[in-house]
């Protein structure tokens, strides 16, 4: 039974992106936003339990992965598909009536799913690259996602005016290609696996949770991006010092 409870927690990570997805092709955004969050709880827990049970296996390992596509490949892809439906729609509809400038912007959404594809390409390089043991090199699947889930977030939340940047389809459109770049870039970044609490040894891990726990009171969904743009800025002294 020990052993297979991580594995039943990935299941719970992969169920969560299904209702995810459904609910964002059903045009509720915030309630699929709130599943991505519990994904994304789902995938720590699971590999916390394996590693605190000291269990692991091939097939759990494939599992995560299939389970993060899901969650953290096709889900972003979808939201910015979604979003950026909205925000050619508002375009179009703010510069001509015209059938050239419809058939422009009706391409416009699929861009979106850049970020599922380069989180395909993300997950088979993870599995298979012996460097990413202790650490992460390219932004991890889960943080690329809690990015993207923010949106719908911040717009229905938006306590700073935030809707005309969000709904711009040129920063969709940036932020789809900015993402997926940053998925597979050789950047390496620490992870948040803690062997243990000396201060010496979990500086920078201690330093991120405290600024990003500062930044999410402050700022609530709108902080997302900024704690994820903190996560690789912090990680640049590291990547500096190789």
């Amino acid at each position: 039974m020990k052993r297979h409870l991580p594995n039943a927690i990935t299941c719970l990570n992969l169920l969560c992106g299904c209702l995810a997805l459904t609910n964002i092709f059903a045009g509720r955004l915030e309630t699929g936003a709130w599943f991505v969050a519990a994904a994304a709880a789902a995938d720590f827990a699971d590999g916390l339990v394996a590693r605190a049970l000291r269990v692991s296996s091939a097939i759990g390992k494939d599992l995560d992965s299939l389970a993060d596509m899901v969650s953290f490949g096709v889900v972003p892809g979808a939201i910015l598909f979604t979003l950026l439906g909205q925000a050619a729609q508002l375009a179009d509809n703010g510069v001509t009536d015209g059938a050239a400038s419809v058939g422009f912007w009706a391409y416009v959404p699929y861009v979106g799913f850049l970020v599922s594809i380069f989180s395909a390409l993300r997950l088979a390089k993870f599995n298979n690259d012996t460097r990413q043991t202790t650490s992460f090199i390219g932004l991890p699947t889960p943080a690329c996602t809690l990015v993207v889930a923010s949106l719908p977030l911040i717009l229905a939340y938006d306590q700073f005016g935030l809707r005309e940047v969000v709904l711009n389809p040129l920063v969709l459109l940036g932020l789809a290609v900015l993402l997926s770049g940053l998925l597979v870039a050789e950047l390496p970044l620490f992870a948040l696996k803690f062997k243990n609490l000396r201060w010496a040894d979990n500086r920078r891990r201690f330093l991120f949770l405290l600024l990003a726990a500062g930044l999410l009171l402050a700022l609530r969904a709108a902080a997302v991006p900024l704690v994820v743009l903190l996560y690789v800025l912090l990680s640049v002294p590291k990547t500096a010092a190789r």
